[in-house]
C-alpha cells in the first residue's frame, strides 16, 4: 500500500498556533494603540534598511547568479523526485500558476504609477533632475531591477532547494528543511517549529497587507468606471475584501490542481489580451523604441543597478525603493518557496529554472515595458497620469492611462477581473503552502493539506486585512511583513551555501542513485507525462500535431 494512503495527517499545533495567536495580538495592539506601534515599526524598520542594505542587495545578486550557473551546470539535468516520477501537472499550467504566484497583482498595480515616482523624485544622481530624460531612463531600469531577473531569483533559488530536499533527499515538509544540507537534518528537524513559526507570521501579515492594496485598486476602478457615482470607501473596500476572501478560501479547499491550476490559466489569458490590447491602442512605435533602449541600459547597468545603495550620496534612495523591495520579497520568499518547490515535481532543474526565473522575468518586462512606457508617454505628452495618482492615491495612475485609451467601458473592467483573479490566485497558492506547513504527514505523493487549515488562514487573513484597512490603513501590516525580510535574508545565505553544496555533488545528497553516472554527473532525462494523464482529452497543439509519446513527446 502507498504510503500517501497510510500516512495520518495531523495539525502541527508548535507551527500553527504562536503566528496566528501572535497575529490576533497584534491586531487587538494596533486598535488599541496604533500610532505607538507605527512609531516602533518606523523605528525598527529603518533601522534595518539602513544597516543592512548591503546584506539585502548582496544575497539577492548572488541568486540571481547561482541561478544563471546552475542553468548552464550538470545541476541542470537532476529531475526534482527523479527519472521515473511523473509531475503534478502539464507545463503549461505549471507556467501559469507560477507565473500567477510570483507575480501576482503587482505589477499590475505599480507599472503605471511606480516611474511616476521616479520620473518626478528621482535619487540625487540623477545629472538631469525631475521630468528629464535621465529620469526617464533611471524610472524604467529601476522598475525593471525591482520586477524581472532580481525578484525572480529570490523565489527561484529556494523553490529549487525545497524541490531538491523535500522530493530527491525525503525531507520533511517544512521550510527548515532547507537547512538540511547546510547544518544536517538533525538540527533543522530541532528548529523547525521556530523557523517554520516566524515565515509563517512574516507571510500572514504580507498577505493582508497584499489584500489591502488589491481592495484599494478594485475600488479605485470601480470610482473611475462609474465616473465617480460609486466612492472608493470603507463600504466598497468591505464588499471588494469580502468577495475576494471568499473566493481564494473555496478556490483554496478545492486543491491546487483544481482551484489554482484553473484560475492561474484564466488568469493568463487576460494578462495576454490586455498586454496586446494596450501596445496596439497606445503608442506603438514609441513602445517598440522604448522597449530596445530600455533592455540594452538595463543589462549594461544590472551589476551597478544591483549594488547600489545610495551610501555615496547619502540620500538613502535605494533604501527607500529596491533595498525595500528586497525586503518585502525575502519575507515572502521562505513560503513561497515551499508552494513553488512543491509544484516542481517531475521537472529538472533546467526546466524549472525556465519557469520560474526565465518566463516570468520576460512576462515582466513585456508587460512594463508596454504599461510603464504608456503611462511615461501620456504623462511627458501632457495627459496628466502623475497629477492622478496624486489626488487620488497610486491606483489612479493606471485608470488615467486607460482614460486615454479607446475601449475604456470595456478594459477597466476587464482590467478589475485581472485584479480580482491575480490577487485570489497568489491567495491561494500561499494559503496552501501555510496549511501544508502547519500539517504532520505530508509525504512526496500526498501534499495536499487539511481543508479546516485552508480555511482558517484564509479566514485569518482576510480578517485582518478588512479590520486594518477600515479602522486605520494597511501600512502596520506592511511594516510587520517588512521586518519578516530581516530574518529571511539570513535564511537566504543557508539556501545559497546548501544549493551550491548540492550543485557540487548532487549524487552524495540525492536518494535516487541510478540517475547519476559512477562520477556522479547527473544523467539527462525524458520529461514524463502528467499525473492522471487522459490520453482521450487532447489539447489543441495536440490535436493539430500529433498524440505525445509516453515522455510526453508528440508521436
Amino acid at each position: 500500500m502507498r504510503e500517501a494512503q497510510t500516512t495520518v495527517k495531523k495539525i502541527r499545533w508548535a507551527v500553527f498556533l504562536p503566528p496566528w495567536l501572535l497575529l490576533i495580538a497584534l491586531l487587538v495592539l494596533n486598535l488599541t494603540n496604533y500610532d505607538t506601534f507605527i512609531l516602533v515599526m518606523d523605528k525598527i524598520t529603518k533601522w534595518i534598511l539602513t544597516n543592512f542594505s548591503w546584506l539585502f542587495n548582496s544575497v539577492t545578486f548572488i541568486a540571481v547568479a547561482v541561478i544563471v550557473i546552475s542553468y548552464i551546470t550538470p545541476i541542470k539535468n537532476v529531475r526534482f523526485g527523479g527519472s521515473k516520477c511523473r509531475p503534478m501537472m502539464k507545463y503549461t499550467n505549471y507556467i501559469w500558476i507560477i507565473l500567477c504566484t510570483i507575480l501576482a497583482a503587482g505589477i499590475l498595480l505599480w507599472a503605471c504609477a511606480e516611474p511616476m515616482y521616479h520620473l518626478y523624485a528621482p535619487p540625487v544622481n540623477v545629472a538631469g533632475g525631475p521630468g528629464s530624460g535621465d529620469a526617464v531612463v533611471w524610472a524604467m531600469q529601476t522598475v525593471l531591477l525591482e520586477w524581472t531577473f532580481s525578484p525572480m531569483a529570490i523565489y527561484a533559488l529556494p523553490a529549487l532547494l525545497f524541490a531538491f530536499v523535500f522530493y530527491n533527499m525525503k525531507q520533511k515538509f517544512a521550510i527548515s528543511s532547507m537547512l538540511a544540507p547546510t547544518i544536517g537534518t538533525k538540527r533543522a528537524e530541532k528548529i523547525t517549529p521556530v523557523v517554520d513559526s516566524v515565515c509563517l507570521f512574516a507571510l500572514c501579515a504580507g498577505m493582508a497587507a497584499s489584500l489591502g492594496s488589491g481592495v484599494l485598486l478594485l475600488g479605485g476602478g470601480l470610482e473611475s468606471l462609474s465616473g465617480g457615482g460609486i466612492q472608493s470607501s470603507a463600504g466598497v473596500w468591505l464588499v471588494c475584501g469580502i468577495v475576494i476572501i471568499v473566493a481564494f478560501v473555496v478556490s483554496a479547499a478545492s486543491g491546487v490542481m483544481n482551484g489554482i491550476r484553473i484560475l492561474s490559466t484564466v488568469n493568463s489569458r487576460i494578462y495576454m489580451i490586455m498586454g496586446a490590447f494596450v501596445f496596439l491602442a497606445g503608442p506603438t512605435a514609441y513602445l517598440l523604441d522604448f522597449m530596445v533602449e530600455s533592455a540594452g541600459l538595463f543589462l549594461n547597468d544590472f551589476l551597478k543597478l544591483s549594488l547600489w545603495t545610495s551610501t555615496s550620496y547619502g540620500d538613502g534612495w535605494s533604501q527607500n525603493w529596491p533595498t525595500f523591495y528586497w525586503c518585502c520579497m525575502l519575507a515572502w520568499m521562505p513560503v513561497s518557496a515551499v508552494f513553488i518547490g512543491r509544484m516542481s515535481k517531475g521537472y529538472s532543474v533546467k526546466e524549472t529554472i525556465e519557469v520560474i526565473f526565465f518566463f516570468p522575468s520576460v512576462f515582466s518586462f513585456i508587460w512594463l515595458v508596454i504599461f510603464s512606457g504608456t503611462a511615461i508617454n501620456f504623462e511627458l505628452a501632457g495627459y496628466g497620469v502623475n497629477e492622478a495618482m496624486v489626488n487620488s492615491g497610486t491606483a489612479a495612475a493606471t485608470y488615467a492611462v486607460f482614460e486615454r485609451l479607446p475601449l475604456q467601458i470595456i478594459m477597466i473592467p476587464l482590467f478589475l477581473l485581472i485584479v480580482f483573479v491575480s490577487f485570489v490566485t497568489a491567495a491561494d497558492s500561499n494559503t496552501n503552502a501555510m496549511s501544508g506547513l502547519c500539517t504532520e504527514g505530508l509525504t512526496v505523493d500526498d501534499t495536499e493539506s487539511p481543508v479546516i487549515l485552508k480555511i482558517v488562514w484564509g479566514l485569518t487573513i482576510g480578517a485582518l486585512c478588512i479590520i486594518m484597512l477600515v479602522a486605520f490603513d494597511v501600512e502596520g501590516l506592511k511594516k510587520l511583513s517588512n521586518l519578516g525580510g530581516f530574518p529571511s535574508a539570513f535564511l537566504m545565505i543557508f539556501c545559497i551555501v546548501g544549493w551550491i553544496k548540492i550543485m557540487r555533488n548532487p549524487k552524495k545528497y540525492d536518494l535516487n542513485k541510478m540517475d547519476y553516472e559512477e562520477d556522479g554527473r547527473p544523467i539527462k532525462s525524458e520529461r514524463l507525462l502528467e499525473e492522471n494523464y487522459d490520453p482521450d482529452k487532447k489539447s489543441f497543439l495536440e490535436k493539430i500535431f500529433g498524440k505525445r509519446s509516453k515522455t510526453g513527446e508528440k508521436d
